[in-house]
């Protein structure tokens, strides 16, 4: 089995009320050692940086088209605690509520939930970009596509 990194980041320009961005780098080691990239940016409008990284971890999970052994590199604890603290299983236990609130986003988590199968995924956290080029490189990603309006992607690679 393939091992993928992907590296994600969401750009909510510090505004909750949108434009965004978001960005994501696959990138994959194959049985040969030979290293394969796919970079991926696309706007989004009026959201949320979490969303926009749960995006980004979708759309990288998404252009696998065999199964791999995937570790998610971003750097919203949101998007990680959420599996490594198993918040996942008790929001589908508690009919997607948290507290009082109904869990935002629930539609992409679903979808991502759908996106990460049958790929075995680890998710880690990366604080802010600490020298990571991987994760400057999805910032830059997601800077283009929130400059360049909604639903732009901006490079596309070969299809892993």
């Amino acid at each position: 089995m393939e091992h993928v990194t992907l590296y994600t980041d969401g750009s909510a320009r510090a505004n909750p009320d949108g434009p965004g961005g978001y960005g994501a780098v696959l990138s994959v080691t194959d049985a040969k050692g030979e290293e394969h990239k796919l970079e991926l940016s696309q706007g989004y409008e009026r959201t949320t940086n979490n969303r926009m990284e749960l995006m980004a971890v979708i759309v990288g999970l998404e252009h696998l088209v065999r199964p791999c052994q995937v570790t998610v590199w971003s750097d919203s604890q949101y998007v990680v605690k959420a599996f490594n603290e198993h918040w996942i299983d008790n929001w589908i236990k508690k009919n997607w509520k948290r507290g009082k609130d109904p869990v935002k986003n629930v539609d992409l988590w679903k979808r991502l939930l759908k996106a990460k199968e049958p790929h075995i995924v680890e998710f880690r956290w990366v604080k802010g970009h600490d020298g990571n080029p991987g994760n400057e490189r999805c910032d830059q990603l997601a800077t283009a596509a929130a400059d360049n309006g909604p639903w732009i992607r901006d490079e596309v690679y070969e299809k892993i």
